[in-house]
């Protein structure tokens, strides 16, 4: 049974004859709009649902009252409030998203514990603490946001005293750290995996018996000996062994080169191959810690089995930018759990809403995955994701090369400080005696901080100190708690999920929290037609993954 508060209001505005709104008029000195009155809006097309050319789950968002908010799924989805719980699903004011043009890039808005202070580009973020939080009010005033690609530049700095924290420690400085009383090492536990990607679309990477070859190609323990931590193991499948519904013993590529050279020679390639370029990009990340040296492993190994490849080498941002529109065909990625779940990284890389880095997908495999995230009995889902495992197996989209163990590291004097499996450290959390200020160095500068347009982590750990979601995860871990929603609760069918708002929560401009920014914030990543559906690219590709696909999607490229 629904809680019914007082507040209720029986206007229901259909979508797309009005604005998700709070009421007010836009303004852009952050001084904050005069409120209005709250106006309730329903976002309603559960008549989509199982039509051909709507492949989501959301049927509808209604924002009942002034503080709840009711999502209607197509099917049920056990993982939902582990979505709802991600960051770039923060919440935004409507005023601010209409204001920016639905592009708040540069400057966001959000209720978290910090807001931003000045983006000096190329150089440091600067945030400072939210003097009117709902919460426990951060310890320290001013959190500095620096970065370097170069992990002994980062463990220098640290050790100078310049920084206060650094994220991916290399893996020739764990002892460094560990044996420097000045130092704490916090280790993280590896939901990462790092894989061979390829748009199965673009030759030759269209013959399976290709992506097959390079898989029996890859001596992966060599590569987790030689450049990897200790933490580390070598990948047996897409889901690591923290998450739920992992797959012991599942099938995978083993070293064998004599395969691979008999498979390319059923491939029609019995003297070798030139595949073209192998793109990545410098920066270290969990899952890779070593890039340059791993893609130059990867290339001579390939290389003694007739398979030959360049190495492309691109910036970040433009390399996150080209895997996530399809546009490269050979690649080294990897991905780190947004949260504890088989769906994040099953339905983000393969699902129906998937993006096109590995090209257009495969029908067989949307097709179980769409059963598994709907299925409420865990021995089902199980099974389903060992069809899943098959299916990935037999396709070879992605190669899984290994689980990296990584670290972060902090001045001894730092109390509170952590590690989080999800990499989103929370620095609201920590303070330092006597002093007013943290700098953290990480490996990167972010592209936007409009992260529900952002897939990148140098963005995302940003973005969850200024905005945040409806639900959260907890301090250095992975389980669920309340956040912008003070509870929730869910039909038996787990199709009906009904959250209830925390009272009082204002934004960083001043506006108060509403049922209709939530709604607003949802609506511009899921109608693509929405003239506020436009970002820092527009791919939204998050959204997608998470839910399935868009309203009123854009043709696909060829068709009228």
């Amino acid at each position: 049974m629904r809680r019914q508060r007082t507040r209720w209001l029986a206007l229901l505005v259909a979508f797309g004859l009005v604005a998700a709104a709070c009421g007010g008029d836009d303004d852009e000195s952050g001084d904050g709009p005069e409120e209005a009155d709250f106006e309730a809006v329903a976002i309603d097309e559960s008549d989509q649902c199982g039509t051909e050319g709507y492949t989501g789950n959301l049927a509808a968002i209604e924002a009942v009252d002034e503080l709840t908010v009711r999502f209607t799924l197509c099917e049920p989805d056990v993982a939902f409030p582990a979505k709802v719980a991600f960051s770039a699903l923060g919440i935004h004011p409507s005023e601010h998203l209409e204001a920016t043009g639905g592009a708040p890039i540069d400057n966001p808005i959000g209720t978290g514990p910090y807001r931003l202070e000045a983006w000096e580009r190329g150089s440091q973020i600067v945030l400072t603490a939210n003097e009117d939080y709902w919460g426990e009010p951060p310890s320290i005033p001013t959190v500095v946001f620096r970065w370097s690609a170069e992990s002994a530049q980062r463990l220098v700095e640290l050790q100078s005293g310049d920084v206060d924290g650094i994220d991916n420690v290399g893996t020739e400085d764990f002892a460094t750290v560990q044996d420097d009383p000045d130092l704490q090492l916090l280790e993280r536990e590896p939901l990462n995996v790092f894989y061979l990607g390829f748009n199965v679309d673009k030759p030759p990477f269209d013959d399976p018996l290709v992506r097959q070859a390079i898989g029996y190609a890859i001596d992966k323990e060599r590569i987790v000996e030689n450049f990897y931590p200790e933490g580390s193991q070598v990948a047996d499948q897409f889901l690591p062994p923290g998450i739920p519904q992992y797959e012991e013993g599942a099938e995978t590529f083993t070293y064998d080169p004599e395969r691979a050279r008999q498979l390319l020679a059923e491939a029609g390639y019995p003297d070798g191959i030139d595949v073209g370029p192998l793109s990545y990009r410098a920066e270290p990340r969990p899952y890779l810690p070593q890039p340059p040296q791993v893609a130059s492993d990867i290339r001579d190994q390939l290389a003694q089995v007739g398979i030959r490849a360049t190495l492309d080498e691109q910036e970040s941002g433009t390399f996150i930018d080209n895997a996530n529109t399809g546009n490269l065909s050979f690649y080294m990625l990897g991905w780190g759990a947004d949260f504890p779940d088989a769906t994040n990284f099953w339905d983000f890389h393969f699902g129906a809403g998937a993006s096109p880095q590995f090209g257009t997908g495969f029908p067989d495999l949307h097709e179980v995955l769409a059963e598994a995230g709907s299925t409420t009995d865990e021995e089902e889902r199980a099974e389903l994701y060992a069809q899943a495992n098959d299916l990935l197996f037999e396709h070879a989209p992605a190669i899984p090369i290994a689980y990296g163990g990584s670290a972060v590291a902090f001045k001894a004097e730092v109390e509170g400080a952590h590690a989080s499996p999800l990499s989103n450290e929370q620095f609201a959390a920590m303070s330092i005696e006597g002093q007013d200020q943290l700098v953290w160095m990480q490996n990167g500068e972010p592209s936007g901080l409009y992260c529900a347009d952002e897939t990148d982590g140098e963005a995302l750990r940003v973005c969850e100190q200024i905005n945040e979601s409806l639900l959260g995860y907890e301090v250095g871990g992975t389980e669920v708690v309340p956040l912008l929603a003070e509870d929730y609760e869910s039909n038996e069918d787990l199709t009906e999920w009904t959250f209830h708002l925390r009272e009082g929560v204002t934004f960083h401009d001043g506006t108060s929290l509403d049922a209709g920014d939530v709604v607003a914030s949802y609506r511009v990543q899921w109608d693509a037609a929405d003239p506020l559906h436009v970002g820092r690219d527009g791919l939204f590709t998050y959204f997608e993954a998470l839910f399935g696909g868009f309203l009123n999607p854009p043709p696909a490229e060829g068709e009228a």
